[in-house]
């Protein structure tokens, strides 16, 4: 009694029962504050009211009906509550809030109901087929045992011929009667055969019919299958063994393992709601891990675990799964690929599904909510303490593929299979089908290269073993470049390139990486359903990916070249009379690219030959820029110069006249990063760009989007600034000629270009992409404040705002972005570290500058507050997010 007057305290004082309550503190938990009118401590009162009379449960009662009444009540029902702590409700009323909490609570005051029946008395009620005895049951209030078989039966055969149920109801019931605890399992199985086709015509109807959204008439059998309890039965069929505590437990056959895995995956996917009830069940969740170990169901496993951890609200523990180390060790090569699907959903951060979940207000909000680690990072620890586990990665993703057919019956074969086949694991199902003679005649090898054995594959055609091949690659890769951007990313930086992932993949590039092959329509459904793409399609983009991954800002992307290419960037700096960089003298040769090309040389092939409208232009722009990414190298620059890098871009920017933003974006912020502080890149940019009509189509296309150029005008601001501090006659004679720096030099300009900049941000649609236009600005502050001009440009700024009629809105606006830039870097290590390294110039100097701006002393000629009218001061605003 003393436990149930303690919940009710903690009722009392919210109007309702918070899923989690944190006792020492005395409050919700975060995330468990709400109330889904959940029956337990109402059905608790009843009982004790009923052993007790204590009118204390009464009063319980009466707050309860007062609560829901007062607070749930809506037009059309009882709504869950989303959050006690303000009452805010949720679009939903849960089935059992009318099946059990206004049931107990109706019991809880009618002392006289035959439900408080103690099973001394019963009722006889005369039926159509006799005489049927009514007895509550004592154990459960609700659950009344009926001897009503044969009406039950009768019944649902009547209204199964007028339903159309196709006998499902008639079948869960035989397989309830033959699925007792005491049951040895014998007749499930058959009845599970008869089920089984219903649902997967409809489960292969829905795969083929590009996923239309599941509905009771479009998928009728799965429908009444999970209508009767067909889901909740086959759960306890399947995790029964874990529940018994005998020493002889019930033992169930790997055919029924997989016929209920299968009945189950395939009423997720055509029944709405069904995975996220499932997926609800952490219990069931963690079990279905432990029928991974056993290769005869792994693939009906792994599947439906697939999709239950695609809707699951909160990410799983990988630590709460029993015995992962030796469960990831005892996977074939095979299996761990197809792991790796599952993986991706456990290491990626979960997408909040708001709009603005990307901006970095939002962001920072988020961390400081949770100041340690988020499980998806936890996760990545975990898998990174698992012996072997990025070896293993490596070698799948490098391992070779035969090929004896030709370009075009590959595609002509792969239109042909992949009209139905939805990823991997249904292609797994099919080599295991050409498997099976091989592994009934020989013990399984354990080698690494077993998978890749001719002899058990030679049953399909070739086109569809180089489709498993690149399916698997797709998840490998995809699980190596989250981990590469992970806070572990050093040690698994070491692992790569140890394990040398990246000759692997150079040695891939042309077989099967880049295959010279028509695009095609083939659909892939990956980890974003958004995104349809065909399987090489979607192999190359997160190829890209990586390789942006692996390059960026870290000297492990000098393995992308051979021990040629690391020989020419040593001879470009001794012919410059530069130091040669330390990330190039201490590359272990061995780990880099063998033949001919390293992995870069290869990519900036494919890429000046890449269509003009082709989407891979700005991946591949991403990855080659990531290589220059950082301090800026001078060698580097001259390697991709001398490749013809300059004027590939420029024809894409000026003679092609892209209109993709993402694709120009790309180009710009490689075009500056190619150009930055290197004079010969500006002079072979003049001797491109040689007549005014292209240098106006350049400007325009700068011009016509600054969020996705301003990186661009960062580079040509800090380059011009270092050209005129040089007494160089070479320099002096690009800098008069270059129509690009002679444009920048302009003061009018550079304020035009500031201008824009503060005026197209703002602090509450600041993300990651376009708070470059906020860094952009302030470099071009910075250099005129070394050179004594920053008041000179404030005032303009001043005056810019009254010529465009926007008084004090831009400065004030620029003032509320700093405010939120001194909160943003000055707590981020890395951000400020690469600020530093790509500008030259030291984050002490950029702190400083931003601290002057800031002055609240309105006589400070660098203070912007000392430019702003008294009338339109709104400085104090706050901005933090709601």
């Amino acid at each position: 009694m003393r436990t149930f007057l303690n919940y009710y305290t903690v009722w009392k004082q919210f109007g309702g029962l918070p899923e989690f309550y944190n006792i020492p503190q005395g409050y919700t938990v975060e995330k468990r504050e709400g109330y889904p009118l959940r029956p337990e401590l109402i059905e608790s009162a009843m009982y004790l009211y009923r052993a007790t009379q204590d009118p204390t449960l009464l009063e319980l009662g009466r707050d309860a009906v007062e609560s829901i009444e007062r607070i749930s009540k809506v037009e059309c029902g009882f709504a869950t509550i989303k959050d006690l702590r303000d009452h805010r409700l949720d679009n939903r009323m849960e089935s059992f809030f009318l099946a059990e909490t206004v049931k107990y609570l109706y019991l809880l005051f009618d002392a006289d109901n035959f439900m408080h029946n103690d099973g001394s008395t019963f009722n006889i009620v005369l039926t159509p087929y006799g005489e049927c005895v009514l007895d509550a049951v004592r154990s459960r209030a609700g659950s009344v045992e009926c001897c009503v078989q044969l009406i039950t039966e009768a019944l649902l055969k009547e209204r199964d011929k007028q339903a159309k149920w196709n006998g499902i109801p008639l079948l869960l019931q035989k397989l309830y009667e033959n699925s007792h605890p005491n049951s040895d399992f014998s007749q499930c199985q058959n009845i599970l055969k008869e089920i089984s086709p219903l649902l997967s015509v409809e489960a292969m109807a829905f795969v083929t019919d590009d996923r239309k959204p599941a509905q009771e008439s479009t998928y009728p059998n799965t429908y009444t299958f999970d209508l009767f309890g067909g889901v909740d039965l086959l759960v306890e069929i399947l995790m029964r063994p874990t529940l018994i505590t005998q020493k002889k437990k019930q033992k169930i056959s790997d055919d029924l393992i997989k016929d209920c895995l299968s009945i189950l995956y395939n009423t997720c996917i055509c029944t709405e709601g069904v995975t996220k009830r499932l997926a609800e069940r952490n219990d069931f969740v963690l079990f279905l891990f432990t029928l991974m170990t056993n290769k005869k169901t792994f693939l009906q496993t792994a599947t439906l675990i697939e999709d239950i951890l695609g809707v699951k609200k909160e990410m799983i523990q990988l630590d709460d799964i029993p015995n992962l180390a030796s469960l990831v060790s005892s996977f074939d090569q095979q299996q761990l690929a197809n792991f790796c699907r599952i993986l991706a959903v456990t290491i990626s951060e979960l997408d909040t599904g708001t709009d603005d979940k990307h901006t970095l207000l939002a962001k920072n909000a988020q961390q400081k909510k949770h100041l340690g680690p988020s499980r998806a990072e936890i996760n990545q620890a975990t898998l990174l303490n698992i012996p072997g586990f990025i070896e293993r990665l490596c070698k799948l993703a490098t391992r070779k593929v035969s090929e004896t057919t030709g370009t075009s019956s590959f595609l002509q074969e792969l239109e042909e299979w992949y009209t139905w086949l939805d990823n991997a694991l249904v292609l797994d199902a099919l080599m295991r089908v050409a498997s099976e003679e091989a592994e009934q005649s020989s013990t399984e090898s354990s080698d690494e290269s077993s998978l890749a054995n001719t002899s058990t594959r030679t049953q399909l055609p070739q086109s569809m073993k180089i489709m498993h091949e690149i399916m698997y690659k797709l998840e490998v890769l995809y699980v190596l470049c989250v981990l590469l951007m992970g806070r572990q990313r050093n040690q698994v930086h070491k692992m790569i390139a140890e394990f040398k992932l990246i000759p692997g993949l150079n040695n891939l590039f042309d077989k099967l990486i880049w295959r010279k092959h028509s695009a095609s329509a083939l659909v892939l459904h990956g980890h974003n359903q958004n995104c349809d793409c065909s399987p090489d399609i979607t192999l190359k983009i997160q190829f890209l990916r990586l390789l942006q991954s692996f390059s960026d800002h870290h000297e492990n992307k000098y393995l992308l070249l051979n021990s040629q290419e690391l020989n020419e960037l040593s001879a470009i700096s001794l012919k410059a009379n530069i130091p040669e960089a330390d990330a190039v003298v201490n590359t272990d040769r061995s780990l880099v690219c063998d033949g001919k090309r390293g992995l870069l040389t290869r990519l900036l092939q494919v890429m000046k030959k890449e269509p003009a409208e082709s989407s891979f232009r700005f991946w591949q722009a991403r990855a080659v820029e990531s290589f220059l990414r950082g301090t800026t190298s001078y060698a580097d620059q001259i390697f991709l110069l001398k490749r013809g890098l300059l004027e590939h871009i420029l024809y894409c920017i000026v003679d092609s006249e892209c209109k993709s933003r993402d694709v120009l974006q790309s180009y710009f912020d490689l075009l500056g990063e190619l150009m930055k502080f290197n004079i010969d890149a500006f002079k072979r940019f003049n001797k491109y760009i040689n007549t005014d009509e292209k240098f106006q189509i350049f400007l325009n296309q700068i011009n016509s989007s600054l969020v996705d150029s301003n990186m661009l005008v960062r580079c040509i601001t800090l380059s011009l600034d270092r050209f005129e501090n040089q007494s160089d006659a070479k320099v002096a004679e690009v800098l008069s000629e270059c129509h690009l720096l002679s444009y920048m030099s302009q003061m009018s300009m550079r304020m035009s270009f500031l201008f824009r900049l503060i005026n197209i941000i703002h602090v509450q649609t600041l993300t990651q992409e376009n708070v470059s236009c906020l860094n952009t600005s302030l470099v071009i502050l910075m250099l005129a404040r070394r050179k004594d001009k920053l008041p000179f440009y404030l005032h303009t700024l001043q005056q810019m705002e009254y010529t465009e009629k926007y008084p004090g809105f831009i400065m004030n606006n620029f003032h509320s972005l700093l405010r939120f830039w001194q909160q943003h870097y000055l707590n981020k290590d890395k951000d400020s570290t690469c600020l530093e390294n790509s500008s030259c110039i030291s984050f002490t100097y950029w702190k400083e500058t931003v601290s002057i701006l800031l002055s609240p002393d309105r006589t400070s000629p660098c203070a912007i507050v000392s430019y702003i009218d008294e009338a339109y001061m709104d400085i104090d605003r706050d901005f933090t997010e709601e």
